[in-house]
C-alpha cells in the first residue's frame, strides 16, 4: 500500500504510492477555491455601491444562480467521470471558468452577475467534485478522511486567502477590475497543470473495486457493484441511513455557507466596519474552516466519522447564535471563528462518509449526488437568508439558520451509523 510506483507502471492503492499527483491536485484544488474567493468580499458591496440594489433577496440572486447551477454540474461530473475518466472532466470544468473574471471585471448590470456565477457553478461543480473523487481513487480505502481534509482545507483556505487578498486589493485600488485579476492568473495555472501534468485515476477505482471486500456486518449488502445511476441517486438522497444523513447535513452545512456569503458582509456592514475589516472576518470563516480540516479529516479516520459530524453540526448552530446576537468586531469575529471549527469538523467527513459506503464502480456518482444536495445549500441559504432578512432583518435570518443547524445535528445523531472501519476490519 505504501510503495512507490513509477508513473509507467499499474495503479498503486495508498497516500505515499501517489504523493506526486496527490500534491498535484491539492494545488489544482487550491485554484478552484481562489475563483470563489475572489468575488466573496467584493460582490455584495459592488450590488450596492455600483448597481444600487437594496433588496436583500435580489442581491443573493447571484448565490443562489451559482448554488443551483454548481449543484448539477456536480451531478454531471459524477456520471462523466464514472463512464469517461475524470481528466477530461476536470479539463473541461476549468474552460468554464475562462469569461467569469471578465465578465465581473465588465459587467454593465446586475445580470452580468449572475451569468457569470452560472459560469462559475458549472465550474466549481465539474472541477471540485473531480478532484475529490480523484483523490479518493488515489489513496485507497484507509486514509480517506486525511485525504478529504488535504483536498478541503486546500480549497477552502484558498478561498479565505483570497477573498482577504480581494479585499485588500478592493479597499486599495477599488472593487473594479483589480480583485477579478486574481481570477484571470488562477484559471491560466489551473489549466497548464490540469492539461500538462495531471493524470488519469480511474484504473486506481478500478483496481480497489476488484479488490472490493464486503463489510463483515452486512451493513452494505444491498449496495450492489451494478446500481444504475437513479438507483444511485435514490440511494445517496433517501434509503441508505449513511448517505442520505450525510446528504442532509451537507445541504445544511451550505445552507449557512450561502447565507454567510451573501449576509455576513452586510450584516457587519453595520457597525461601520472598513472594507478591510469585513474581509477579515470573512475569512476568518474559511480560514479556520480550511485550517482546521488539516487536523479533523486524519482525526475522523482514527475515531470515525458519525461523532465529528454531530458535534461539527451543533457547534454551527452555537456559532449562529453567537454572530446573531453580536453588534461588533470582536463578537463577530469570535462567532466566525468558532463557524469555521464547526464546519471543518463536518466537511470532509462527510465526503469520507460517502467514500466508505459508495462502491467504487459508482463512487463518482455517490460523491456527485450527494454534493448535488450538498451544494443545493447555497441557493436555500441564499433564498431563505434573503427572504427572513427583508421581512425581519439580519439577524433573525441568522437565528433561522441557527435553528436549522441543530436539527440536522439531531437527524444525523438518530439517524447515521459509523462508516468508518479500522484496518483490522473489513473494508466495506
Amino acid at each position: 500500500m505504501s510503495a512507490r510506483r513509477s508513473p509507467a507502471g499499474p495503479p498503486t492503492l495508498g497516500l505515499r504510492a501517489n504523493i506526486s499527483q496527490f500534491t498535484l491536485l491539492v494545488a489544482v484544488n487550491a485554484l478552484v477555491g481562489g475563483m470563489v474567493g475572489q468575488q466573496q468580499t467584493v460582490l455584495p458591496l459592488l450590488a450596492e455601491s455600483e448597481f444600487q440594489l437594496t433588496g436583500y433577496t435580489f442581491i443573493f440572486t447571484y448565490v443562489a444562480a451559482f448554488g443551483v447551477t454548481k449543484a448539477i454540474a456536480n451531478y454531471f461530473a459524477g456520471t462523466l467521470s464514472d463512464r469517461y475518466g475524470r481528466k477530461p472532466v476536470l479539463l473541461i470544468g476549468w474552460l468554464f471558468a475562462v469569461p467569469v473574471p471578465l465578465m465581473l471585471i465588465l459587467a454593465p448590470g446586475w445580470g452580468w452577475i449572475i451569468a457569470a456565477n452560472v459560469l462559475l457553478g458549472i465550474n466549481q461543480g465539474l472541477t471540485w467534485s473531480t478532484t475529490v473523487v480523484m483523490k479518493i481513487d488515489l489513496v485507497g480505502p484507509t486514509k480517506r478522511g486525511l485525504a478529504m481534509g488535504l483536498n478541503e482545507a486546500a480549497g477552502y483556505g484558498a478561498v479565505a486567502v483570497t477573498s482577504l487578498l480581494a479585499g485588500y486589493l478592493a479597499e486599495q485600488f477599488g472593487l473594479r477590475p483589480a480583485p477579478f485579476l486574481l481570477g484571470l492568473a488562477y484559471t491560466a495555472l489551473a489549466l497548464l497543470l490540469s492539461g500538462a501534468f495531471v493524470r488519469e485515476t480511474i484504473g486506481h477505482a478500478h483496481l480497489e473495486a476488484a479488490e472490493h471486500v464486503a463489510r463483515a456486518d452486512g451493513t452494505h449488502d444491498h449496495l450492489h457493484a451494478d446500481l444504475t445511476s437513479r438507483q444511485v441517486a435514490v440511494q445517496t438522497s433517501f434509503r441508505e441511513p449513511a448517505l442520505s444523513s450525510a446528504s442532509q447535513a451537507g445541504l445544511v452545512n451550505n445552507l449557512n455557507f450561502g447565507l454567510s456569503w451573501g449576509l455576513f458582509p452586510l450584516l457587519f456592514a453595520t457597525a461601520d466596519l472598513s472594507v478591510g475589516e469585513v474581509g477579515l472576518l470573512f475569512a476568518l470563516y474559511p480560514g479556520v474552516w480550511g485550517a482546521g480540516q488539516l487536523v479533523t479529516g486524519a482525526l475522523s479516520d482514527r475515531i470515525g466519522r458519525k461523532h465529528l459530524i454531530t458535534a461539527g453540526m451543533s457547534t454551527q448552530a452555537v456559532a449562529l447564535m453567537l454572530i446573531a446576537s453580536g453588534d461588533d468586531f470582536s463578537s463577530w469575529a469570535a462567532g466566525t471563528a468558532l463557524l469555521g471549527a464547526g464546519t471543518a469538523m463536518v466537511y470532509p467527513t462527510l465526503l469520507a462518509v460517502v467514500g466508505d459506503v459508495a462502491h467504487p464502480a459508482w463512487r463518482g456518482r455517490a460523491v456527485g449526488v450527494y454534493r448535488v444536495w450538498r451544494d443545493l445549500g447555497y441557493a436555500a441559504g441564499a433564498v431563505l437568508g434573503g427572504i427572513v432578512a427583508d421581512l425581519m432583518g439580519l439577524s433573525a435570518a441568522v437565528w433561522v439558520a441557527a435553528a436549522v443547524s441543530a436539527v440536522s445535528a439531531a437527524i444525523v445523531a438518530a439517524r447515521m451509523y459509523e462508516t468508518h472501519q479500522r484496518p483490522s476490519m473489513s473494508r466495506h
